[in-house]
């Protein structure tokens, strides 16, 4: 097959600028102890994917709709202290999962291929998501580096970073939102299931490697790229799902990082 293929050129474009893009959002959703948030509203984005799919539109806009109302949801939820939020986040993870897959099967029309969203088709990115994922990450890069010591501030001491004049409401709340837009345009690539995966195993990953904060950040990018091109090889080779092989291949090294520097210290 030749390498020129315009699918495979997409396929590559796609998921080679999420990979850049995901891997400071994930490093700071690893700092914050969001993963199980992200989820949440990664669950969540297949409510979305029914109301595109109803509407007959394009998904990326709802879903991107739909993410940033069950984030703002959430953060309202979080405040409350009848229930821990983990159960709040239990509660929505689960029943936004159930809701937005009986919401996709119960279209009429055509079959609708729930596993692709569930999972992804990075080979059917098409040139309308490259404009979603090129826009909506250079908007989210641009935030995140003008941002990105508040953030920091805030993931290393709240209280702290707050007193010295960080606005915590602020800087939250664009956080979340990146959170969601980043999701949103992610879900054609590697799906509902494995999209918050993109972003926090590279991040995982490059932890233990890494002295600084921009140092993991930069590390993160680094092996999610890879991961991208040997998920891509795996697949083409052996005719096997993009998203899941990318991921697949991050889990691996993700795993050989953790082990090694975990063997190290008892050394």
């Amino acid at each position: 097959m030749s390498t020129l293929e315009p699918f495979l050129l997409r396929a590559l474009a796609a998921s080679l600028a999420l990979a850049i893009v995901a891997a400071p959002l994930g490093s700071l959703v690893i700092w914050n102890r969001m993963a199980y948030f992200g989820e949440t509203i990664s669950q969540a984005s297949l409510i979305g994917i029914a109301l595109g799919l109803a509407l007959g539109t394009d998904i990326t806009a709802p879903v991107i709709f739909v993410t940033l109302v069950v984030a703002g949801l959430l953060i309202l939820l979080s405040r409350q202290k009848v229930v821990p939020l983990d159960a709040i986040l239990g509660l929505m993870h689960h029943g936004a999962l159930a809701l937005g897959v009986i919401a996709t099967l119960s279209l009429r029309g055509p079959a609708v291929d729930l596993m692709g969203y569930l999972f992804g088709d990075i080979f059917a990115v098409t040139t309308t998501d490259l404009y979603w994922i090129y826009g909506g990450g250079a908007v989210v890069l641009g935030v995140l580096a003008w941002l990105w010591q508040p953030m920091l501030r805030l993931a290393v001491h709240e209280e702290l970073a707050s007193a010295e004049g960080v606005n915590r409401d602020l800087v939250k709340a664009a956080f979340i939102v990146l959170l969601s837009l980043t999701i949103a345009i992610a879900i054609k690539i590697v799906g509902a299931l494995l999209v918050i995966a993109f972003l926090i195993v590279p991040a995982v990953a490059a932890r233990p490697l890494s002295s600084t904060p921009e140092r993991m950040a930069l590390l993160a990018a680094a092996i999610a790229v890879l991961s991208v091109i040997l998920g891509i090889a795996l697949s083409l080779n052996f005719d096997v799902p993009g998203g899941p092989s990318i991921v697949l291949f991050m889990a691996l090294i993700a795993g050989i990082s953790v082990a090694s520097a975990a063997f190290a210290r008892r050394s």
